[in-house]
């Protein structure tokens, strides 16, 4: 990842945080605290997890792909609240 402050690559001033995902450890470089790194981790291991529960044939990259698509939805949504509250304050 490379937005946000995480990434999979190393540079000054980034820590490493060894995080599991759907059975899967990853190690992600980042500027963000480690205990964030892994309030993030853990909230898509819960996503997936979730995916996997309502479709228990998907394979693996299916779910992610899911996963990734759900939580973009989300973050959508979230954003044009956000702009329809600041529009309402403005008013």
């Amino acid at each position: 990842m490379t937005n946000g402050g995480l990434c999979v690559e190393e540079g000054r001033g980034k820590s490493r945080t060894v995080v599991s995902i759907y059975g899967q450890q990853y190690t992600i470089v980042g500027t963000e605290n480690p205990e964030h790194v892994k309030r993030v981790a853990k909230f898509v291991d819960k996503k997936m997890r979730e995916v996997k529960g309502n479709n228990p044939y998907l394979d693996t990259n299916k779910i992610a792909v899911l996963t990734a698509v759900n939580i973009g939805n989300d973050y959508l949504a979230l954003l044009k609240k956000l702009e329809n509250e600041k529009k309402d304050e403005d008013l």
